[in-house]
C-alpha cells in the first residue's frame, strides 16, 4: 500500500494544505495509506477529526509520519528538515521552485528523493486538471482586485445620489493571463470601468468577451513557449512605456500580473508613471514574489508613494486558504491518479507530465533531454 504524507506547510505566512478530507478519502479510495501531520490543516479550518473522518491517520510524532512515506504532498518546498527526515526512493510532490530552494534540492538529491515540481507542469490539455499554477492564479487575481478595492479611497461603482452623480473607479489590469483575466472579471463584477493590456493580441477576445477594453500597440506582439509572453524589442518596449504610462495616470487602480518563468519579473510600472496617478491610488503588484512589475514593489509590504499605495503582498492565494487548499488538492489528486496503477506508483518518465516536473531523481538531477522512455515502480514500500 502507498504510505503518502501530509505534513505542516512551514514557510512564512502559508496557510493552505496539500490534501483536504475530500481528497484524503479518494486517495484511500485508490488504495493509498494516508498520514496526516496534526495541525496541517488547521489554517485551512480543516480540523484533524475531519481527516480521521475521512480515513487518514493522524499524527504529531514526525518519525512516525516520514517512516517508509513513499509520497510526500505539500503546498510549498519542503523545509531542510523534512526533506532529510525522508526515505531513500521516496517521491516529494510540491511547487518546488528549484532556483529558489538550492540547499533543499541539494538535500533531496543526495538523500535519493524522486522531487516532482508541479510550478514545471507542461500546459497541455492532460494537465488542465492538474494544473496548480492556474488556480491558484485564478484565486490571487480575485483577491487581488479586492484588496485594491479595499485601499481605494472612492467607491467602485457608479452611483447615482441626490448630491450628485459618483463617476466609477477606473482599472487598468497588466497582464491578461489567468490572474488578469480573473481581476477583471471581478472589477466588472464589482462595476468598474476596465481597461487591460498584454503583449499577447490573442487575448484581445478574452479581454473584451469579460467588458474591458483591449489596449493596443500597434507594433509587435509575441508569445513565447508555453503560453507564457516572450521578451520584447526596444523598439516596441518603448512604445509600450509611453502607451501604459498614459493609461497608468487614467487609472484609480492598476493590477499588474506579467511575469516570465524563470527570469524577474518585467519593470512595467515606473516611479514616473506612479508620480502621474492621483493620490489615494492603487496599485497591486501580484508579480512581487519575482520582484515585481512595479519599481516601487517592496516584495511582502505595503509602500506609500507619492500617495499612492503599492501593495506587495507575496502569495495572495493563502489568504483565500479554504478555496485554494481545495482546488490545490484536487489538482494533486488528479496527478497521483494519474500515476498510481494496480496500487503503485508508476513514474513513467516517457510521460510528458513525469518527466517535466522531475527535478531529482536517483541521487542525481533529472534531465529531460536525455531522459529514456523507462518506468519504475513503488509499491508498498520505498523501492
Amino acid at each position: 500500500m502507498i504510505k503518502v504524507v501530509i505534513p505542516k506547510e512551514t514557510a512564512k505566512g502559508e496557510r493552505r494544505v496539500a490534501a483536504i478530507p475530500d481528497t484524503v478519502s479518494r486517495l484511500i479510495g485508490a488504495g493509498c495509506e494516508v498520514w496526516v501531520e496534526a495541525g496541517s490543516g488547521n489554517e485551512a479550518h480543516y480540523a484533524d477529526s475531519s481527516y480521521i473522518d475521512a480515513g487518514a491517520r493522524v499524527s504529531s510524532d514526525k518519525s512516525e509520519l516520514f517512516a517508509n512515506a513513499n509520497v510526500v504532498v505539500k503546498v510549498q518546498a519542503p523545509d531542510k528538515e523534512q526533506a532529510s527526515l525522508l526515505s531513500p526512493g521516496a517521491v516529494v510532490i510540491s511547487m518546488l521552485y528549484p532556483a529558489k530552494n538550492p540547499e533543499v534540492v541539494e538535500v533531496l538529491q543526495r538523500n535519493n528523493i524522486t522531487a516532482l515540481a508541479l510550478e514545471l507542469l507542461p500546459r497541455i490539455s492532460r494537465a488542465q486538471s492538474m494544473d496548480v499554477l492556474s488556480s491558484q492564479a485564478s484565486l490571487a487575481g480575485y483577491k487581488a482586485m479586492i484588496i485594491a478595492a479595499d485601499r481605494l479611497d472612492k467607491i467602485i461603482p457608479m452611483q447615482m445620489t441626490a448630491a450628485g452623480t459618483l463617476a466609477p473607479a477606473r482599472v487598468f489590469v497588466m497582464g491578461a493571463g489567468v490572474a488578469g483575466l480573473q481581476a477583471i472579471a471581478t472589477a466588472r463584477r464589482l462595476g468598474a470601468i476596465i481597461e487591460a493590456f498584454d503583449v499577447r493580441s490573442a487575448v484581445k477576445d478574452q479581454i473584451e468577451s469579460l467588458g474591458a477594453k483591449f489596449v493596443e500597440i500597434p507594433l509587435e506582439a509575441s508569445e513565447g513557449a508555453g503560453g507564457y509572453a516572450a521578451e520584447q524589442s526596444p523598439e516596441y518596449l518603448q512604445r509600450q512605456q509611453e502607451l501604459l504610462t498614459e493609461r497608468v495616470a487614467a487609472a484609480d487602480i492598476v493590477i499588474t500580473t506579467a511575469s516570465i518563468p524563470g527570469r524577474a519579473a518585467p519593470i512595467l510600472v515606473t516611479h514616473e508613471m506612479l508620480s502621474m496617478m492621483r493620490p489615494g491610488s492603487v496599485v497591486v503588484d501580484l508579480a512581487s514574489e519575482s520582484g515585481g512589475n512595479c519599481e516601487a514593489t517592496v516584495p511582502g509590504e505595503e509602500v506609500s508613494i507619492s500617495g499612492v499605495t503599492v501593495v506587495g503582498i507575496t502569495d495572495i492565494p493563502s489568504q483565500l486558504s479554504v478555496h485554494a487548499s481545495q482546488t490545490y488538492s484536487r489538482n494533486v489528486l488528479n496527478l497521483l491518479l494519474a500515476m498510481i496503477s494496480d496500487g503503485k506508483l508508476v513514474l513513467d518518465f516517457s510521460d510528458e507530465l513525469i518527466n517535466s516536473t522531475c527535478v531529482t531523481h536517483q541521487g542525481s538531477a533529472h534531465s529531460k533531454e536525455s531522459a529514456s522512455p523507462s518506468t519504475s515502480s513503488i509499491p508498498g514500500g520505498n523501492s
